[in-house]
């Protein structure tokens, strides 16, 4: 599969079948992220991998309790940082926009592997730092479920190329 066909087919996903993720695939999808690029190719990011039944539960339960569909992913991925002192010139900590290019990467590998993710933005950073016992200085950006769908979601509207680009 091409990238943009990657881009076209990916969903988020928010029921997941009752199945493990191969331990093939799931190491791809991170060797994906290990490979995107980083502000001074300092990857600061750091990817934790709940895969536990028992551990799921529990960081859903405190850390993220609006989002029970969570439980139904085999595969939870925290990401975080430790080294959070680095901002680009523009102003802007660099550590949120390399997780995210991270993170884009392991969503895009996951659709060229037949598997499904959804960025989940809602939890408790500290509740997410107690159960899974990170550094006090650890930020956690971002949660991403990851399965094999078990729903085949409708593309979302988006705007018109027109309505978001300007050229000069």
């Amino acid at each position: 599969m091409d990238v943009f066909t990657a881009i076209q087919k990916r969903r988020s996903i928010r029921n997941y079948l009752p199945k493990e993720v191969e331990e093939e695939k799931l190491r791809k999808v991170l060797e994906a992220a290990r490979l995107a690029p980083s502000a001074k190719n300092r990857q600061e990011w750091r990817f934790i991998v709940v895969r536990d039944k028992e551990k799921r539960e529990e960081l859903v339960r405190e850390a993220s309790p609006h989002q029970p569909f969570m439980l139904s992913a085999p595969v939870i991925i925290v990401a975080y940082a430790l080294d959070k002192d680095y901002v680009m010139k523009c102003g802007v900590p660099a550590h949120y926009i390399d997780i995210a290019i991270a993170l884009t990467h392991i969503h895009l590998q996951a659709v060229e592997e037949g598997l499904g993710t959804c960025w989940i933005g809602s939890f408790h950073q500290d509740k997410v730092k107690e159960v899974l016992n990170l550094p006090k200085e650890a930020e956690v950006v971002q949660l991403m479920t990851l399965g094999y769908p078990a729903e085949d979601p409708s593309p979302r509207p988006r705007l018109p190329l027109e309505e978001i680009v300007r050229f000069y």
